[in-house]
């Protein structure tokens, strides 16, 4: 463990300190113990308590996170103890059902077995970036099928194994194997099994044929590829999830260019003039966009928030946190809306 990881693991515990998680006398109990693991073997092991506060601080420091107002409420699987792939695989699937909650979604997160700090490997790595994604595909005349942002991953998992759907039975929504790695080096997929996964068919209140774009989205957005830090111990696999807000669905993941690129297609069956940039065509179609959205995860009864209440959300838990005398930053990138903002 370096001296950072060192410093990290000191921070840590007065930061437990602070909250109010321990006495002064149980935290420089707590240091001896680690000091003493450090000198014998470069490691430490956290206590639940640890792993659990530490995994909700992590979600509340997420500098791109417009959703950290209820980062008290996550809920922490400890699956630290699992040695084989099929307890990940398995572990993972108790996650999705938890979360996805038959739509009212719970932020949670699950902690693997961690880094080594000497040699820098673990016993696993989810190389997905979300447990749940749509495949890619080109077609023979160039054109692309699916979700032009995973088209490489779309094709490792086929290398790895994976038999996506024959041509002819091909969706834009054909959902990929999870990713994860060993530490060996080896990749290995696992398909998830479909009725475990809940999708959310879009619609639009006031036109029925939107419905002909054919346009669906998974209820949970779970991050699984991003490295966990608490107190100086690394988790690369840590897979966890709060609810998504409607532009990340309608703005980012359908309007986006690079992605669905469905700004035109929905102008086009709304009956807008897209004769000119002047007509604001692309304004209209991407607030349509969002419109079908809400209204579509409201029908089906999965949570999701708005993009105006999203940000009297983050508003209120700067108060928050300013009332805790604790700072809070942001990548404004990432915290303003690509909608009304």
């Amino acid at each position: 463990m370096t001296q950072d990881q060192r410093d990290e693991a000191i921070a840590f515990q007065t930061l437990l300190l602070e909250e109010g998680l321990c006495t002064k006398k149980d935290a420089e109990r707590r240091l001896e113990e680690i000091e003493t693991s450090l000198a014998e073997s470069d490691s430490y092991t956290l206590t639940t308590l640890e792993c659990t506060h530490g995994a909700r601080v992590a979600w509340r420091n997420s500098i791109r996170c417009i959703g950290r107002l209820f980062w008290k409420g996550m809920h922490v699987f400890d699956k630290r103890h699992v040695q084989t792939l099929e307890e990940v695989f398995q572990a993972l699937e108790e996650h999705i059902q938890f979360a996805t909650n038959g739509g009212a979604i719970r932020p949670a997160i699950t902690l693997f077995p961690p880094e080594d700090p000497t040699t820098g490997t673990a016993p696993f790595r989810i190389v997905s970036h979300q447990l749940l994604r749509y495949a890619a595909y080109t077609n023979d005349d160039g054109s692309m099928l699916g979700d032009p942002m995973n088209l490489s991953f779309t094709h490792e998992c086929i290398e790895l194994g994976w038999k996506p759907p024959t041509p002819e039975q091909r969706t834009p929504f054909d959902l990929l194997p999870v990713m994860v790695q060993t530490a060996d080096g080896r990749r290995h997929l696992h398909e998830l099994p479909k009725e475990l996964i809940l999708e959310v068919t879009i619609e639009h209140p006031d036109s029925k044929a939107f419905s002909n774009l054919g346009l669906k989205w998974y209820a949970v957005p779970i991050i699984s590829d991003m490295v966990l830090d608490i107190g100086g111990v690394r988790f690369p696999a840590a897979p966890f999830n709060g609810w998504y807000m409607e532009t990340e669905i309608g703005a980012r993941n359908f309007g986006d260019k690079q992605r669905y690129n469905q700004l035109e297609a929905v102008a086009d069956i709304m009956g807008f003039d897209r004769s000119n940039e002047r007509t604001l065509w692309l304004d209209k179609a991407l607030v349509e966009l969002n419109v079908a959205v809400l209204h579509s995860f409201k029908k089906a009864g999965v949570k999701l928030v708005d993009h105006h209440t999203a940000v009297e959300q983050h508003e209120q838990f700067e108060r928050l946190e300013a009332e805790a005398g604790r700072a809070v930053t942001g990548e404004w990138s990432w915290l303003v809306p690509p909608l009304s903002g």
